[in-house]
């Protein structure tokens, strides 16, 4: 079985402190530095499963990367350069507590919300008469507050994020015209690897100097949901499902072998043959988000890898 990479326990020079996401670990260092660790840990149901995924968090860091250069001259990303596969390091940014959801087809959370008989969503009406994957007339922005570790997020309407104080009045109509340049883009990237970019999450946060930037992973199929092109119309019109490109696959299986995160539930054994498919699956979303082959990177010792990578950046990093 390949190794994967679970949790890291690194010190480097001017380390100020160390916060462990779900998924990724950040590392605070002097000079508003951000040391970023995509690790192998795979989370659905807001639950982290037991076993790593190989390359998983490569895969992610790795796409996050590309999508960002492709879009840095439209939106500016905190994004200074990644010495490793799965390393970014970037500008320390204060970030904004809500996460900004866009939504171009009805799917996922708002297609569960609509099936229940509600017409609106995060202050936002959806039209009558849509069926499940149906696109929108225009694409939606439906935030959501960030979870507290171990907590969901939360939907919340514009009007709420301002009476709260969430974010002042100037800075959302940044937030949300960011948010529509970006999944215009995403959109764009999507169609030429014949997919479809059906909804996705950003977040942004702002520099020691004010400016709202892009912060975190954008376009990976971990925060974003896509849809093969070919078929699209015809599976509508059949009532058939879609065919998916995003991690939903690891989401239904857990589902088939009961579990959705609920009190009381326990996740199911994944067995090192299974952990393995996953891996293929995510080398396959990589190859069809990119268009590129995924090259594998050495994980023989990839604790000792990413220390010397980072090391040697920070060695020669002049802020």
């Amino acid at each position: 079985m390949l190794h994967s990479l679970i949790k890291t326990n690194f010190n480097f020079p001017g380390q100020i402190k160390v916060y462990k996401g779900k998924v990724r670990e950040v590392y605070y260092l002097e000079n508003d530095l951000l040391v970023m660790i995509a690790t192998d840990r795979l989370s659905a149901f807001d639950v982290v499963m037991p076993k790593g995924i190989p390359y998983k968090g490569q895969i992610l860091n790795q796409i996050a990367t590309k999508m960002m250069d492709a879009t840095r001259d439209m939106v500016p990303n905190w994004l200074i350069a990644t010495p490793d596969p799965n390393v970014a390091v970037g500008h320390l940014c204060d970030p904004f507590k809500i996460e900004m959801v866009i939504r171009g087809y009805l799917s996922g959370h708002a297609a569960r919300e609509y099936n229940l008989g509600k017409r609106m969503i995060c202050g936002v009406t959806m039209p009558e008469g849509m069926k499940v994957n149906d696109k929108f007339p225009e694409p939606i922005i439906t935030p959501a507050t960030k979870a507290e570790k171990g907590d969901h997020d939360e939907d919340i309407s514009k009007e709420d994020i301002l009476k709260r104080g969430l974010v002042s009045p100037e800075d959302y109509e940044i937030l949300e015209d960011y948010t529509r340049k970006l999944f215009q883009k995403g959109t764009e990237l999507a169609a030429e690897r014949g997919l479809i970019l059906v909804d996705t999450k950003y977040e942004f946060g702002k520099t020691k100097d004010g400016k709202i930037v892009l912060i975190d992973e954008i376009h990976t199929p971990d925060s974003s949901r896509y849809f093969y092109a070919e078929g699209y119309k015809e599976r509508q019109e059949k009532g058939e499902e879609q065919k998916q490109l995003s991690k939903e696959f690891v989401r239904q299986w857990l589902i088939s072998n009961g579990f959705q995160g609920l009190e009381g539930q326990e996740v199911p054994y994944m067995s090192d043959e299974y952990i393995e498919t996953v891996s293929d699956r995510y080398i396959e979303l990589y190859e069809n988000i990119t268009g590129e082959s995924f090259q594998r990177a050495d994980v023989s010792e990839i604790e000792a890898r990413i220390e010397r990578n980072v090391l040697n950046f920070l060695s020669n990093y002049q802020s």
